[in-house]
């Protein structure tokens, strides 16, 4: 599951929407749209996300919280490491390697980790 997808099933729990009335609402299949949730489909498009928000009726920061989380929601991740450290390449082949087999708590970390550097919290 990505963060816009976890964020986007508590909403709709929260509201009682179920996925069917949803995606109904957002003219795209339930399946789609479980898909999203599920991490199966690439980030939503921002126009997406915005008619996503109207369905929720959310506004303002929630809006843009919930912008930032769609960005951060790509399942397929392609990292570039050209004309970096090597520690840097061998870090990105690593994670890419070994991250379904990481413990949440490592998992976790690991985020709490990048998100104190500058710029971290991207």
């Amino acid at each position: 599951m990505t963060p816009f997808g976890e964020r986007l099933r508590r909403l709709r729990a929260e509201r009682g929407i179920t996925l069917k009335r949803m995606a109904a609402q957002l003219h795209v299949s339930p399946a789609y749209l479980s898909a999203l949730e599920h991490g199966r489909r690439g980030r939503p498009s921002p126009g997406l996300v915005m008619q996503v928000a109207g369905c929720l009726g959310i506004i303002w920061d929630e809006v843009e919280e919930l912008k930032r989380l769609a960005e951060i929601s790509h399942p397929r991740v392609v990292v570039d490491t050209t004309g970096l450290d090597p520690a840097a390449t061998e870090l990105a082949n690593r994670l890419a390697r070994t991250i379904r087999d990481l413990p949440e708590d490592v998992v976790r970390r690991m985020l709490a980790e990048l998100r104190a550097t500058p710029g971290g919290e991207r």
